[in-house]
């Protein structure tokens, strides 16, 4: 028998079904066509600056250090303190080693603040706040108890060439006492949507009106790994919770998560990843030291990584609105992370059941219907739309629009 506790977390959830997708995919080699998972794109020029800064780490003995021994709870504090120099010199904030801490993974780190600050309290149950709705599929299910979360629909701008883009609705969106925290991804997993620097100013007025920190996952964002492809500021102050990731800069094998804050909420960190971990992973601190030591942490963010992703958004989304030319289809549109989210209207089938029809043909994508927290599932367009990951090569992501035009092109009206 289970307690509350185990009860919740065995049950099914969308990032479990993701995860083991990716595992799945990727046992089955050639056979399956993953184009659903975050895993980044194999960028031979980024594996090869690794590998020089993994052969440096050998030759120095830092990386055998951070094998061989424990950091604190807080994290390898020569990483953290590179990582706050770095900061404050490039863009000005007001922060120290204090104000950073690392987490193994950007996941974990999710996991803690969204229930320090909300569930059962002193002032009653606090909830967390999604101004914008999709959000990333692995929140929904990292509260500790139920009706943690809830969102607002967002508005939606019609583009030209099919394309559409989210906004908040600022005229909707209401913070009353039950809120204890504001989130939001930027760029937005999985819609590639950037909110817009005045769209953050806001957020930061209200969070701070209402005396409520506000959270901005960082995980695709600036300053590293930039994947960003509109006009963006970073952004930080003693209010805002940022949380960066070495995943999608290339090295999601090493579990770091970077979490920047006012030192309150940094000693709580600590304290819980003393508790849960002793101390988080050593080894990608260690690498990202030496490359903001020698500038390629920014350099190659946005000389290498950004340019590449731009690139494959837009040659993917030209593919598709070619292979699928019905006027019910849209593309939101791409402004960074790795993603394209496609919007199918008036599809005659849910997007959970388009995502079996697709595995059963050999491709992975994920439905939306996960990426919907605290929003009532019966609003239609949370059944319409998928995730696609365009990271992959260029002939797998070609052979999997072929199949997804195939299925989809007969259930769409013209």
């Amino acid at each position: 028998m289970y307690s509350k506790f185990g009860e919740k977390f065995t049950k099914h959830a969308g990032i479990t079904q993701l995860m083991s997708d990716l595992d799945e995919g990727l046992r089955a080699g050639d056979n399956m066509l993953m184009l659903g998972g975050g895993n980044p794109a194999d960028i031979p020029a980024l594996k090869s600056e690794f590998a020089k800064h993994l052969n440096q780490g050998l030759g120095d003995g830092s990386l055998l250090s951070a094998l061989c021994n424990y950091d604190s709870p807080q994290g390898n504090q020569a990483f953290i303190e590179s990582l706050a120099a770095l900061l404050k010199n490039q863009f000005g904030w007001d922060l120290s080693a204090n104000n950073i801490a690392l987490t193994n993974g950007s996941q974990s780190a999710f996991f803690y603040l969204f229930n320090l600050f909300a569930g059962e309290s002193s002032n009653g149950h606090k909830k967390v706040l999604f101004p914008l709705a999709p959000e990333y599929i692995g929140y929904e299910d990292s509260g500790l108890t139920e009706d943690l979360f809830c969102s607002y629909k967002p508005t939606i701008e019609y583009l030209p060439e099919r394309q559409f883009k989210y906004h908040i609705d600022f005229d909707q969106l209401s913070i009353d006492d039950d809120i204890g925290l504001i989130c939001v991804s930027r760029p937005t997993n999985p819609t590639g949507n950037v909110i817009t620097d005045d769209e953050l100013a806001k957020l930061d007025e209200l969070a701070r009106a209402h005396q409520i920190p506000l959270l901005i996952d960082n995980a695709y964002g600036l300053p590293f790994p930039s994947i960003v492809f509109s006009d963006a500021t970073p952004f930080w102050n003693d209010n805002t919770i940022l949380c960066l990731s070495l995943s999608k800069l290339g090295l999601p094998g090493t579990r770091c998560g970077i979490v920047i804050a006012n030192p309150g909420i940094i000693a709580a960190m600590g304290n819980l990843s003393g508790i849960i971990n002793l101390a988080p992973g050593g080894i990608g601190p260690a690498i990202a030291r030496l490359m903001i030591e020698d500038g390629s942490l920014l350099s190659l963010s946005k000389e290498v990584i950004a340019p590449f992703y731009q690139q494959r958004a837009q040659r993917t989304l030209q593919a598709l609105q070619q292979a699928i030319p019905s006027t019910h289809f849209r593309i939101h549109k791409p402004e960074g992370a790795m993603f394209l989210w496609l919007w199918f209207e008036d599809l005659a089938i849910s997007s959970q059941m388009l995502y079996e029809r697709l595995k059963e043909r050999g491709l992975l994508i994920v439905p939306g219907s996960y990426f919907f927290p605290g929003i009532d599932k019966t609003w239609p367009h949370t059944q319409q739309c998928i995730r696609l990951n365009y990271a992959a090569k260029t002939e797998v992501v070609d052979r999997a629009i072929a199949i997804l035009a195939e299925t989809v092109n007969p259930l769409l009206p013209d």
